[in-house]
């Protein structure tokens, strides 16, 4: 009996994946940086989110997204890798202890 070879459409993975950080214990005294690629409203959504952690967490330091860079809608992998880690650099210079990086639906 010969034996067939099975190759998956779905290809291997690109990028090795190390997982996620662990969560945060408390927001208490915390340092978050807030990061918007320009798309779904964070213009609005945004400042809600920053009034109700802010509301819950008093001695919470939230640092704007107007004081990150973004390129809007922007679909370039190499860029997009890019901007990533000039934006990790720079929360990391703030002092923020964590992002938040989505808020869409």
């Amino acid at each position: 009996m010969s034996k067939v070879g099975v190759v998956s459409p779905a290809g291997l993975d690109a990028v090795k994946r190390s997982g996620s950080a662990p969560r945060l214990g408390s927001l208490e005294g915390k340092t978050i940086g807030e990061v918007w690629n320009g798309v779904f409203k964070g213009d609005q959504t945004f400042p809600i989110i920053r009034k109700l952690l802010l509301k819950k967490y008093p001695s919470l330091k939230i640092i704007p997204f107007t004081e990150f860079p973004h390129n809007s809608g922007s679909d370039n992998p190499s860029q997009q890798r890019e901007l990533a880690q000039r934006i990790a650099a720079m929360a990391k210079e703030k002092g923020c202890d964590a992002l938040i990086s989505g808020n869409g639906a």
